[in-house]
């Protein structure tokens, strides 16, 4: 199947269009579409990686299922047969990639899982012994293991990178109740992430969470535990001290660090090699958390 850029419904309009992601509005509901499209340092690369939007959505639709007994999703369907009858002409860029779900009010606020010492929390950690005001143990190397997973928020930024805040901040922008129940519920759900993932021989390094209201429902929304949104780290290889090799887009960073882009436009198309690598990396991830081929 070939990859898919940027998805085309004729007259259906477009709800929004995301760096990875195309959103259509279906009456009541929307339709989420997953494209090939690959970011990496805030800009979307102008070439797309084969099934990688697939990957983001089966893996999502497989957590939806396990997590459904903790909190509810917004999901309806990914049966194109159950979308609405416009978008039945267009099912061949829509199967495997798609979901129709509630229309949601979202939480102004990404909600971050973190269970080791990576990333933004390494670097904030670097700097004062902190992520996001909350104090750590002194002495900490890169991707050690946290005495406990920590909830730490971040602001939504539609270009350029989140911002981590403070669990006060947030209590601010969306309230004190409505901060300690997603904080429980993100908490909660790594939780479970985790101790799951651990039978498949993956490490759950930190993942970001979207919740809205459908209604009056609090409920987990957009991708879920994908390598979009998490750091997946082959146990078996783990070793504090430094970065972890993982099933994400890393290859991709390592590569365009290589030869040394500047991190302005235009973003430089990727070699052949790399995409195949990049490709493998997903399928991969989706087939060993889930047990089965994409």
């Amino acid at each position: 199947m070939d990859p898919i850029f940027e998805t085309s419904l004729g007259n259906i309009p477009i709800h929004a269009r995301g760096k990875v992601r195309d959103v259509y509005a279906a009456g009541e509901f929307l339709v989420i579409v997953a494209s090939d499209r690959l970011s990496a340092f805030d800009y979307v690369l102008p070439t797309p990686i084969p099934d990688k939007g697939r990957v983001l959505t089966q893996l999502t639709l497989f957590w939806l299922g396990l997590l459904r007994d903790i909190v509810p999703n917004h999901f309806v369907s990914a049966n194109v047969d159950d979308y609405p009858s416009q978008f039945h002409p267009y099912r061949e860029q829509l199967e495997g990639r798609s979901m129709l779900v509630h229309r949601a009010k979202m939480i102004d606020v990404e909600c971050v899982a973190r269970g080791y010492v990576s990333g933004s929390g390494w670097k904030d950690y670097r700097m004062d012994g902190r992520i996001c005001g909350i104090a750590l143990p002194a002495g900490l190397r890169e991707s050690d293991r946290l005495p406990e997973p920590i909830f730490t928020p971040a602001t939504k930024a539609q270009s350029g990178h989140d911002e981590n805040i403070s669990f006060e901040t947030a209590s601010k922008q969306i309230g004190d109740s409505l901060a300690h129940q997603v904080r429980d519920l993100t908490l909660k759900i790594y939780g479970r992430a985790s101790d799951y993932a651990a039978t498949r021989g993956i490490l759950i390094a930190d993942t970001k969470f979207e919740f809205g209201f459908a209604g009056d429902q609090l409920v987990l929304a957009d991708e879920v535990l994908t390598p979009d949104s998490s750091r997946f780290w082959p146990r078996a290889s783990y070793q504090p001290g430094g970065p972890q090799p993982s099933f994400d887009k890393q290859y991709v960073r390592d590569y365009l660090e290589s030869i040394h882009w500047n991190k302005q436009p235009p973003a430089p198309a990727l070699p052949a090699d790399v995409i195949q690598r990049t490709s493998e990396k997903y399928r991969e991830a989706y087939r060993v958390l889930t047990g089965e081929p994409l």
